[in-house]
C-alpha cells in the first residue's frame, strides 16, 4: 500500500474530523448511501452499500465494516478501507453508521449494529449478495461492535428494538481490529482511557464511572459470550497500542480458543492503536478469500508489518 494511502486511511479511522466528504468508490464499483435499515430518519441509523456496477451472475459475499472513534465519533464514509476488498468484483461490502454516546448511551450502538444486519439479511435478494456469507470488519470502538456482534448471535437481550425484527443472517468470520474485549479487565492494562474519569470514551458510554456500571460493561464485552459456535476471529492489535492495550487481544484471542473457535492473531510490533500496511491488508484478503470464497489461503498466527 502506498505511503500516503495509508496515512489518509489512519487520520481517517483515528482523527474522524479529518475525513470529509467519502472518496469516490473503485472504477465499476457502484455506491448506494443513506440506506435507512432503522426506518427512522435518523442519519446515523443508515448504511452504505457498495456493489459492483455489472451485475453478478451469483450472489456475492459481503464485507460489512463498522467504524471507529471511540463511541462518540465517526463516521460510515469513513470506509476506505473497505476499497481493497471490493476493487475486484469478488464482494459486495456495506459501511454501517449508529448512534454515538452524545445522543445515546450503550445499548444503542449494539442496538443500532444489530439492526442493520437484519435489514441486510432481509435485503440481501434485492440487491444480489449472499446473506449466507457475511463477513465483518471493525476498527477500534468498531472493532468491540463487531466482537460482540460475533460472540453475542441468538442473544435475545442485546437484540433491541430498532428497525426490522426478521432474524439476522448468521456471520461467517469476524476481523477485529484493536477492539476493547473485555471492559471489567480494562482498568488494570495501562491504557491511558481511564474508565472513571468524567469524559472519557468508556464513562461517555456507559453515562458514568464504570465502577457504577460494572453490569453494563459486562453486557457490553464480546468475551461474555464466547461459545463453540462462535465465527472465525482474526485480530490485528499493536504492541504498543496506548488506548486500547494489547493485552485485550491476547485475553479474547485464548478465551476463544479455549472454547474451541478459530482465533487468528496478528500482532503489530511496536505498533500504535491503529496502523496500515500491505502485508495487514494481504492478509485480511486471504483470511475473507478463504472464509467466504472458500479459497485455499490461510493466515498464521504472528508478527504483521505496521508500515
Amino acid at each position: 500500500m502506498p505511503r500516503l494511502l495509508s496515512v489518509l486511511l489512519v487520520l481517517s479511522v483515528v482523527f474522524p474530523a479529518c475525513a470529509k466528504e467519502p472518496p469516490p468508490p473503485p472504477p465499476g464499483v457502484l455506491a448506494l448511501r443513506d440506506l435507512d435499515y432503522a426506518g427512522s430518519g435518523n442519519p446515523r441509523q443508515k448504511l452504505d452499500l457498495y456493489m459492483p456496477e455489472k451485475p453478478s451472475e451469483k450472489p456475492l459475499p459481503v464485507i460489512v465494516y463498522i467504524h471507529g472513534g471511540g463511541w462518540e465519533a465517526g463516521s460510515k464514509e469513513e470506509a476506505g478501507i473497505l476499497y481493497s476488498f471490493i476493487k475486484d468484483g469478488a464482494y459486495a461490502a456495506a459501511s454501517i453508521g449508529y448512534r454515538l454516546t452524545q445522543e445515546q448511551k450503550w445499548p444503542a450502538q449494539i442496538h443500532d449494529v444489530k439492526a442493520a444486519l437484519r435489514w441486510l439479511g432481509a435485503h440481501a435478494k434485492e440487491h444480489g449478495f449472499d446473506p449466507n456469507r457475511i463477513g465483518l470488519i471493525g476498527i477500534s470502538a468498531g472493532g468491540h461492535l463487531v466482537s460482540l456482534l460475533g460472540t453475542s448471535q441468538g442473544v435475545t437481550e442485546l437484540e433491541g428494538a430498532v428497525g426490522t425484527q426478521s432474524s439476522a443472517p448468521k456471520i461467517a468470520c469476524i476481523a477485529n481490529f484493536c477492539g476493547p474485549a473485555n471492559f471489567i479487565t480494562f482498568p488494570s492494562k495501562g491504557s491511558i482511557i481511564d474508565p472513571e474519569k468524567p469524559g472519557t470514551a468508556i464513562t461517555k458510554l456507559f453515562g458514568g464511572p464504570m465502577s457504577q456500571h460494572l453490569g453494563e460493561a459486562k453486557a457490553a464485552s464480546p468475551i461474555t459470550y464466547i461459545d463453540k459456535d462462535d465465527p472465525p476471529f482474526v485480530h490485528i492489535h499493536g504492541t504498543k497500542d496506548t488506548l486500547v492495550p494489547y493485552e485485550q487481544a491476547l485475553e479474547f484471542d485464548a478465551a476463544l480458543e479455549k472454547a474451541g473457535v478459530s482465533s487468528t492473531l496478528l500482532s503489530g510490533d511496536g505498533g500504535p492503536h491503529v496502523f496500515f500496511s500491505l502485508d495487514l491488508i494481504t492478509k485480511l484478503r486471504a483470511f475473507f478469500d478463504q472464509h467466504l470464497l472458500g479459497l485455499k489461503t490461510e493466515v498464521k498466527e504472528g508478527p504483521v508489518a505496521v508500515q
